[in-house]
């Protein structure tokens, strides 16, 4: 059985800079996509079938772009005519300040905010649900991927990586259809929008305000060139710290029995002095660009103070128009910084969906070739014909396997650590693809079945134990969904794990926890033996069944075994060869072949390398 290598760094969420322009969160560039255009493109084709709602939020963003751009031209008016009133009434050459007619302008002012906020309220809603709906549907296919791609798959990928696709890559997603698409389009429409109004007003006013817009965004673009890299650092090593912590916590008790503690303190804090150099630096950078485009503003503010007193002078403009055209500006300078971060965003998210759209393309098991007859019995006979398998094509470990099982024999596969034995049961429930040979079930390829079919026929107890987090009576019901509580039971007796199991708090449904640890590692075996009896497969196969349970506890379960495999075919993966000795075949493997086979007795008077395998056991036993 080939080791998975796990690698466990984390992909954490994309870091964040302090705050965009304009009072509005930016983030920063980190990774970025191969592919951009492609990907991007790909994503619209995935929203297509959300066309009209994405199409409805966009017509209710613009408007409330709209119908907020209007309001400083109307409040302007408001203020012409205060200034204008008060004026002349110091003059003594006009009636006053109208207040009838500034309460109405006031009240249009009111009326256009009002709309404005309920626009967007109505856009915000309605884009929620769909990047709600877009989230589900990335994780739905992610899910059912998942059940389609072949075991090697997982040999090369470790689950942190697949969780963190499903996890964050997602949320990525969806932060930016719910956050940022209806943002663009608001933008985009504030800038157009505004630059209308303020020519409008002056054009001459407008040319100044254009030319600081350059040294912004020259600004902009330098200090995010410069601060990229260390936001790329400082993701990758927080991956590093996670993936440390992880470590030394799923292994904190061989961490302890070791003394390792002082060296992993010392890795940890190795990585995190770079994090935080990193993360200092990008924080730092990041940080600049508010003060120095508050400075660059404030200069353009100026500039349009002084320009705009003079144009009054001139009668070229009025005092309400001043005032309308500065905040203008401020709307002009707010959507700019927008889409300078939102550019950085979108980067991030290309990026996150071209993750997720890697892992839907990646290639799936070969498709069924046939149907069998599920109404069909078997009669459990096995036959393994010229079998050549390797987990890379480069390197073959089943070289040229042989052996034929009859219905209702107890098979015993024994051999060293490496020799192929587990990898054999694998190729028999079709988990791996052969790349030689067959693998025939009363006379049939075993391709010549579905997938599912064929499994249903099989029952397996593994050394390494899996319970999920939930009660006892779910875990063993797991082998046969339909089973009544009685049934379970029953199941549990035979594997003699009833009285343990109401010795326990609240019994059969007791809660697991994740990691199952408030269980015994014993007791977790004979409640994956319990599932496998309650399944009552036609075929039976143990993995060092009995590896993880003390001396008394592996009699009981013996005997459980034997009545189960009695009249069934049963395939037994033992290291501890005096547990199978009463096997009707025993199938001794070396590198990768058959290099005897009988049974115990038989292979005893051989003095062959079964004998050698069991004495040297047995001298052990002896010497313990």
């Amino acid at each position: 059985m080939s080791e998975q290598k796990s690698r466990k760094e984390s992909n954490p969420s994309p870091p964040r800079g302090p705050g965009g322009f304009g009072g509005h969160g930016m983030m920063m560039p980190g990774e970025k996509a191969s592919d951009f255009k492609g990907t991007i493109g790909r994503l619209i084709k995935y929203l297509g079938s959300y066309k009209l709602p994405i199409l409805i939020c966009f017509a209710f963003s613009a408007a409330s772009a709209v119908f907020s751009i209007v309001g400083p031209k109307v409040l302007g008016q408001a203020t012409t005519r205060l200034f204008e009133g008060a004026m002349g009434k110091i003059a003594g050459s006009g009636v006053g300040i109208d207040f009838s007619a500034i309460a109405r302008i006031l009240l249009t002012l009111a009326l256009l905010y009002v709309l404005s906020a309920l626009f967007g309220y109505i856009q915000s809603w309605i884009m929620a649900g769909v990047s709600v709906k877009i989230s589900y549907r990335f994780r739905k296919d992610i899910s059912e991927k998942i059940n389609r791609l072949p075991l090697s798959y997982f040999d090369g990928v470790s689950q942190g990586e697949v969780l963190s696709r499903v996890t964050n890559d997602v949320d990525t997603v969806n932060q930016t259809l719910n956050q940022n698409i209806s943002q663009i389009i608001s933008s985009v429409t504030t800038l157009v929008g505004v630059l209308v109004m303020m020519l409008t007003i002056s054009w001459l006013m407008t040319l100044v305000t254009l030319l600081i817009i350059p040294l912004s965004l020259i600004l902009v673009t330098a200090v995010a060139k410069f601060s990229q890299k260390y936001f790329a650092q400082q993701q990758n090593y927080l991956g590093h710290v996670n993936g440390h912590i992880e470590e030394m916590y799923g292994g904190h008790l061989v961490m302890k029995a070791f003394n390792g503690e002082e060296k992993s303190v010392e890795e940890f804090d190795k990585l995190n002095r770079v994090l935080y150099d990193s993360a200092w630096k990008s924080q730092f950078l990041s940080g600049l660009m508010m003060p120095a485009m508050s400075f660059i503003g404030n200069l353009g503010f100026v500039a349009m103070c002084i320009l705009g007193g003079w144009l009054a002078i001139k009668k070229a403009i009025t005092v309400g128009d001043i005032q309308a055209f500065v905040q203008y500006v401020k709307s002009f300078t707010q959507p700019l910084a927008q889409v300078a971060g939102i550019s950085n965003t979108i980067q991030q998210t290309a990026a996150a969906a071209e993750r997720v759209f890697e892992f839907l393309d990646e290639k799936e098991e070969s498709p069924d070739a046939g149907q069998t007859d599920i109404a069909q019995p078997l009669a459990d006979q096995v036959e393994f014909k010229n079998v050549r398998f390797g987990y890379s094509p480069d390197k073959i470990i089943i070289k040229d396997f042989s052996a034929s099982v009859k219905p209702g024999q107890k098979v015993a596969i024994v051999g060293p650590t490496g020799a192929g034995k587990t990898t054999i049961v694998k190729l028999l429930m079709r988990f791996y693809e052969l790349n030689g040979g067959s693998i025939r079930i009363d006379g049939r390829d075993s391709r010549d079945f579905t997938r599912e079919e064929l499994r249903s026929k099989f029952g397996m107890v593994l050394q390494d134990t899996w319970l999920y987090n939930g009660t006892i009576m779910d875990n063993i019901r797991y082998g046969r969904l339909d089973a009544t509580d009685e049934e379970v039971m029953e199941a549990a007796k035979a594997a003699h794990c009833d009285n343990f199991i109401r010795a326990l708090p609240d019994g059969y449904n007791m809660v697991l926890d994740e990691e199952a640890s408030n269980i015994s590692q014993g007791q977790k075996q004979l409640l994956t033996i319990a599932r496998a009896i309650l399944a009552d497969p036609k075929i039976l196969i143990l993995d060092e069944a009995t590896s993880s349970v003390d001396t008394r506890t592996e009699v009981l379960i013996q005997k459980a075994m034997d009545r189960l495999m009695k009249g069934r075919t049963s395939f037994v993966i033992a290291h501890r060869l005096s547990t199978i000795r009463d096997a009707d075949l025993i199938l001794v493997m070396n590198d990768g072949d058959i290099v005897e086979q009988g049974r115990h007795e038989e292979l005893l008077e051989r003095g062959g390398f079964y004998a050698n395998l069991y004495n040297s056991q047995f001298e052990l036993a002896q010497a313990g």
